[in-house]
């Protein structure tokens, strides 16, 4: 199963331009808020139209700009779970499940469905409770069932954990990678958290603004995101403006001047590094620079000690420095490294 997107909408603020394709698997849309991620799910949902563009589904034409095909939703091959779940408040778990189910004319087929759903997604006993009996994660559990019965060829998830406190948030993930797990079809699902889209997607669209800044592999693309706003959106914590002095070589002016050697040859069009907050290293045999301590942060399980470089200047962001509580060093050093494979290499 592969699904094709190539398609653009003006959003007033923004033009909203998407190109990605999918092939198996669970792909994410991670960006912030506003930027387009939902959007992108309801015209491949039919519930928005494109400009202009074309949406493939394992080669069917969904929507085509040029040839004036627009599929409406019901004829798409395609399953979108809301934000909201949009549950029938007045209707049991049964009656939601089996309304997925309302084109099934064999009755004996539409029963048997109805409880395969049941047992994927463990709702045995909760038949007959209605969505205000139901907690968030239940309430979720029946969406999905909702729209599984219906075997749609693919599955948009928009913001499945949004709703959710934080603490279920983790075994829910793990509760849905298992049910997706017996899903033929392909995944789309959307995200503002990057850790959830670590967890969830092999592969990871990055979008900004409307534009897809980064498309690969989900480590491939944290490992090297390409753009500032990439490395932001992914996490990184320690982002400067540099310049490239040699092939692997960039300098970087506003923390005192350090030249650092890159791993990756340097692109003529750096504009910027990144370091993420857990890549220094005390004993780092590369990149070493001096440090003043300006803070820190306790929280559970990690320390983030904030520091400068001797000499950066005024006025710039403090760096960080985040490690596990077992591996502070005690004093703090006044000396870090990095090694040339931890330097992020990043354009406009």
């Amino acid at each position: 199963m592969s699904l094709f997107v190539d398609i653009e909408k003006d959003l007033g603020s923004f033009q909203l331009k998407v190109k990605l394709e999918t092939n198996g698997g669970i792909t994410g849309l991670l960006g912030a808020s506003g930027c387009g991620k939902s959007m992108t799910l309801r015209c491949i949902a039919g519930v928005e139209t494109p400009d202009r563009g074309r949406i493939l589904l394992d080669g069917r034409t969904l929507f085509d700009s040029q040839q004036r095909i627009n599929l409406p939703p019901q004829q798409r091959g395609v399953g979108y779970l809301f934000q909201s779940y949009a549950l029938f408040p007045t209707m049991t778990v049964r009656q939601n499940l089996l309304a997925g189910l309302h084109r099934e004319k064999d009755k004996a087929k539409k029963q048997a469905l109805y409880r395969q759903a049941v047992e994927l997604l463990g709702l045995s006993g909760l038949e007959q409770r209605r969505p205000a009996e139901l907690s968030g994660g239940q309430q979720q559990r029946v969406a999905l069932g909702r729209i599984l019965v219906n075997r749609p060829q693919v599955l948009l998830l928009d913001e499945p954990f949004s709703a959710l406190d934080s603490h279920l948030r983790e075994q829910l993930q793990l509760d849905m990678l298992r049910v997706l797990k017996e899903f033929s079809g392909d995944v789309l699902l959307v995200t503002h958290s990057r850790d959830e889209a670590y967890h969830m997607c092999g592969r990871l669209a990055i979008l900004d603004e409307g534009q897809v800044l980064r498309c690969g592999a989900t480590k491939e693309v944290f490992a090297d995101p390409g753009s500032r706003a990439a490395a932001r959106l992914t996490g990184c914590k320690n982002i400067a403006a540099a310049r490239r002095t040699g092939p692997n070589s960039v300098l970087v002016e506003d923390w005192g001047g350090l030249e650092f050697t890159t791993a990756r040859p340097v692109p003529e069009e750096l504009c910027a590094i990144g370091i993420r907050a857990h890549y220094f290293h005390p004993k780092a045999p590369a990149n070493r620079f001096d440090v003043e301590y300006t803070g820190q942060i306790e929280e559970p399980f990690e320390w983030i000690i904030q520091m400068r470089a001797v000499n950066q200047t005024p006025g710039t962001p403090d760096i960080w420095w985040r490690m596990t509580k077992d591996k502070r060093p005690n004093p703090l050093p006044g000396q870090l490294g990095i090694a040339p494979e931890n330097i992020l290499l990043l354009t406009r």
